[in-house]
């Protein structure tokens, strides 16, 4: 798909999971002036003190979480902060719980620590939200990690405290570990509530919290997340860490930091910007009677074409071909039933207008196809 695309010169892209927005002014300043002041050389492993020390303002500020710096691991990304989690928690012939859909790279990275992945299904008709019921039924004595992810990705779902309550005592109750992965905790949509997992009463000593910058202040490419934890994980975590990258880049840690300390109006700002942009998208999805799980948060929406009568993977590649939009099938994110496709609210309003319009013309065609 990706090389059709680039066949194109119209593509309207509504794939990747990269934000549009340039990284805000004072941020980008804050890493120029670094790169100026010298910053070229190593830090510690585990990151600068004075960013440790302003996450853990973070943590107590948003979540009600009291850290210490030597709890948390300053990482090149969201990504390598739960590859190190997971490397540290798994052990070949551990089982562990994944919702279905999900970010796919958690597979892979559950795989190469020897463990084994066992998801568990979430369903549109409850906005693909992860519920306690379900998991309990694919516990065994096998079960090492579980990892939940609020916001999802694809499916933009926002689990509700009530929910986290229920997996919260699921966790304890069978002494379960949970790495809880709050990436898109900031983008929340129509006044909603982000519930982090480690406050929850009996989870703080068993659970992992991955959070980062690069959504919700547009710093993909810089590079920059972190993990908080108990005292008994950062040892062997910090390891790893140093084994895999020695430690994040200083300038980009100078720039996280400011990005801490100063840009919350620019997330709001984007925020309510893709808070316009998923209700135009979702009023469009319903003009063409395509359902969906509704989005509470995150950067997607998860809809559901079978009533076009075509899989998404052969919807969305002919929708690339004959209208030259891409969006991705939900196979891409470990959904066995190929009825979903990931549309993003990742580019301005008038592409997404005429995305719309482009993918009501090829759901019309469809359907018309089918019933001639």
């Amino acid at each position: 798909m990706l090389e059709l695309a680039s066949t194109f010169d119209d593509v309207i892209p509504l794939g990747r999971g990269d934000p549009d927005f340039d990284t805000p002014s004072v941020i980008v300043d804050a890493g120029i002036t670094a790169l100026k002041d010298g910053l070229h050389h190593y830090t510690v492993p585990v990151g600068m003190s004075e960013l440790r020390t302003e996450i853990c303002r973070k943590l107590k500020r948003d979540n009600q979480l009291d850290y210490s710096p030597n709890q948390i691991i300053v990482c090149n990304g969201c990504q390598e902060a739960l590859f190190i989690s997971i490397m540290t928690l798994v052990n070949p012939g551990d089982e562990v719980i994944l919702q279905e859909p999900r970010f796919n790279s958690f597979d892979y990275m559950v795989n190469l620590a020897g463990g084994s992945v066992v998801s568990v299904p979430t369903r549109e008709s409850e906005n693909f939200s992860l519920l306690a019921k379900d998991i309990r039924r694919v516990i065994t004595d096998k079960t090492k990690l579980l990892i939940v992810a609020n916001p999802n990705n694809p499916t933009g779902s926002l689990i509700e405290r009530s929910d986290m309550l229920e997996i919260a005592e699921l966790a304890v109750e069978k002494d379960i570990a949970v790495l809880s992965d709050e990436i898109y905790e900031k983008i929340i949509f129509d006044e909603g509530e982000h519930c982090s997992l480690a406050p929850l009463v009996g989870m703080y000593d068993r659970t992992v919290t991955i959070n980062g910058l690069s959504k919700s202040y547009a710093m993909t490419g810089w590079r920059v997340g972190y993990l908080a934890a108990p005292l008994w994980f950062m040892e062997p975590a910090s390891e790893i860490k140093h084994a895999m990258s020695i430690c994040t880049a200083p300038a980009m840690q100078k720039a996280a930091l400011v990005a801490l300390k100063d840009g919350e109006h620019d997330v709001a700002r984007m925020t309510k910007i893709y808070q316009q942009r998923r209700n135009l998208i979702t009023e469009g999805l319903d003009q063409m009677g395509l359902t969906y799980g509704h989005p509470g948060g995150g950067m997607y929406i998860y809809a559901n074409v079978s009533s076009t009568g075509v899989d998404a993977e052969n919807f969305c590649y002919e929708l690339l071909k004959q209208e030259h939009v891409l969006v991705f099938p939900g196979t891409l994110f470990a959904d066995t039933n190929n009825q979903h496709i990931r549309l993003t609210l990742l580019s301005p309003e008038n592409m997404i207008s005429e995305a719309l319009v482009r993918l009501e013309r090829f759901t019309k065609n469809i359907r018309d196809d089918k019933s001639s």
